[in-house]
């Protein structure tokens, strides 16, 4: 009978170069994460030109040559950076249990999701207000940007098609038209709620103002899309708003009502 040590010897050879490889990459993925996440954090707080390279890599508890190693340059992580918002946004969507069959109440959920993933993502906001200020030229370099918002366009398209098929919704809507429509309603508001709560002298973040603005575009919304449009029923988002204005203070309500 053959001695089988030596073939024993020579498995734990090869194996113990594949360990130490597979602990090398562990450690360069956890580096490079912990980088990505500390450049999120920096360029949402100081902006791009603030955001300095030293600034990351000490946030990261790293080292400047290892930002340029992962990233080639200070561009090429802002640009990661980007690339990842969009990515944990679109796999946030991804996760959502839609059913386009049930075409009013897909596209109402999907309302909610990007209203409230803007509410709850500050920092995706205020990185997207940096990158349009430079007027998108980092984004644009991007491969992968374009394939999540094709994704987000493609889920409203389906369930677009399954309200017209139904008859529900209209035959002439573009996806994109109804994306930009949410996508504004949502971004605004959460961009401009500071602003906004001193020029209206009206608290835009309080639960109350919230769930208003959120009923308000989910009913624009439908009735964009809508196949008919009936006139004489009164919209179901008028009790809220009647609820939502008694809750105001005096001064808001009068400075809202001499503009109307």
């Amino acid at each position: 009978m053959a001695d089988s040590r030596p073939a024993t010897k020579a498995s734990k050879a090869t194996t113990r170069p594949q360990r130490r490889t597979g602990v090398r990459e562990a450690a360069a993925q956890a580096t490079r994460d912990s980088i990505l996440k500390s450049a999120t954090k920096v360029f949402a707080r100081y902006g791009y030109d603030g955001g300095s390279v030293e600034k990351i890599s000490k946030a990261a508890k790293s080292y400047d040559r290892m930002i340029y190693y992962y990233f080639g340059s200070k561009e090429g992580l802002f640009i990661a950076v980007l690339e990842g918002i969009y990515q944990r946004m679109d796999d946030a969507e991804a996760a959502i249990a839609l059913d386009a069959s049930r075409p009013v109440q897909a596209l109402t959920e999907v309302i909610r999701f990007v209203l409230g993933y803007y509410r709850k993502n500050p920092e995706f906001v205020t990185l997207l207000n940096t990158e349009n200020l430079h007027k998108g030229r980092h984004i644009s370099k991007s491969l992968r940007a374009r394939e999540y918002s094709s994704r987000a366009v493609a889920i409203i398209a389906e369930i677009l098609a399954s309200g017209c098929a139904q008859c529900l919704f209209r035959k002439d809507l573009v996806a994109r038209d109804i994306y930009l429509l949410i996508a504004s309603t949502g971004y605004f508001y959460t961009s401009n709620r500071h602003t906004l709560t001193a020029f209206l002298g009206e608290p835009l973040e309080s639960p109350e103002a919230i769930t208003h603005w959120e009923n308000f575009v989910i009913e624009t919304v439908l009735r964009t899309v809508r196949a008919d449009t009936p006139q004489d029923s009164p919209p179901p988002h008028d009790e809220d708003n009647t609820k939502w204005q008694k809750s105001q203070p005096a001064q808001g309500r009068a400075r809202s009502s001499s503009r109307t």
